[in-house]
């Protein structure tokens, strides 16, 4: 009997992997990018060894680069504002590459049906029950739905 041993691939390889390449290739907005995710895996860990000595999760760092995705929109926006144009490309860019270590996001109109049909469900009437919807959206898509278009879908069409 021959015993295989498969090696499972994490996030966290993919991204070191994909920073090694960058490297080779001398890529620089990639290289800078992919430290800055590397660095905050790293507070990431040691926060989580601080905490209940678990090894950080796939989820975990999903939850990481989306915090990042969304810190870099922000910043976008302001640079825009400001007439930045250089700047607001290269937050642009970045998001761009820390969103390909995530899942595809749903579209938007799969989004909207998957929210009315939630609704229905649920049987929400009002803005109250948005917290009802929401979470029953988290636990069956959390990694597939960007949660501030639901809760705008959803507040304008609880608001009717």
């Amino acid at each position: 009997m021959i015993k295989v041993d498969y090696f499972i691939m994490t996030l966290k390889d993919n991204i070191n992997s994909k920073f090694q390449n960058a490297l080779k290739n001398k890529d620089k907005n990639l290289i800078s990018t992919l430290r800055l995710v590397l660095a905050a895996i790293k507070d990431g860990e040691i926060a989580k060894r601080k905490g209940d000595k678990k090894d950080i999760t796939d989820n975990d760092i999903m939850s990481i680069l989306k915090k990042m995705i969304k810190q870099r929109k922000e910043s976008a926006d302001i640079f825009k504002k400001a007439g930045r144009e250089e700047l607001f490309k290269k937050e642009g860019d970045e998001v761009l590459i820390i969103e390909s270590f995530l899942p595809k996001q749903m579209s938007d109109e799969k989004m909207e049906q998957l929210c009315k049909k939630t609704i229905l469900e649920t049987n929400a009437s009002s803005v109250k029950d948005l917290g009802k919807v929401i979470g029953i959206l988290k636990k069956k898509h959390a990694n597939d739905l960007d949660f501030a278009k639901v809760g705008n879908f959803l507040k304008s069409e609880l608001n009717k």
